[in-house]
């Protein structure tokens, strides 16, 4: 399947400049989010992952049905003050600004083997931020799946240590 038929593109979004690749025009079709899914999980089946660390909020909508197809955890990684228990914060840089996530300090366990999956890999910075995040916590990080990666940001040279799958690519 050419994903790139079931992704919006929206022109100068979230500000002027921005060609925002939206993914929710995919997930809305059942068939195409339910391939999408599979063949991200495909590629990491043979990993024995134990959890999917999901940035908010799009990589809930992919980390949570990639970690029920792999049969592993969910873990959300958060904007600060919308996780419950305590937690560590990582400050970092995005495309278009900067930012903060958060996690619970009890969502990884030492020597967990672990696949962050978000909507998209744009310059890394979120990715990096929850790389950061999971090797304080103890957790291996086997694995990086998006469903989009632009690639003339170059994030995947800051990941370069990193396996990364991505489904299609601008």
């Amino acid at each position: 399947m050419n994903f790139k038929d079931k992704i919006r593109v929206v022109e100068n979004f979230p500000e002027e400049g921005i060609s925002f690749k939206d993914i929710t025009t995919l997930m809305k079709d059942g068939p195409a989010f339910h391939q999408a899914i599979d063949e991200l999980a495909s590629q990491f089946a043979s990993e024995h992952i134990e959890l999917v660390v999901g940035p908010e909020a799009r990589g809930f909508a992919v980390g949570a049905p990639l970690a029920y197809t792999l049969g592993a955890g969910f873990v959300p990684v958060r904007k600060p003050g919308k996780l419950p228990a305590p937690t560590y914060i990582y400050d970092y840089s995005l495309e278009y600004g900067k930012d903060c996530l958060e996690i619970h300090r009890d969502a990884i366990q030492p020597g967990q083997k672990v696949l962050i999956a978000d909507d998209l890999l744009a310059t890394g910075g979120t990715t990096l931020a929850a790389i950061h995040l999971i090797e304080k916590l103890g957790g291996q990080v086997v694995g990086l799946a998006y469903m989009i990666e632009l690639a003339f940001l170059e994030g995947r040279k800051k990941l370069k240590d990193y396996r990364i799958v991505t489904l299609t690519e601008y």
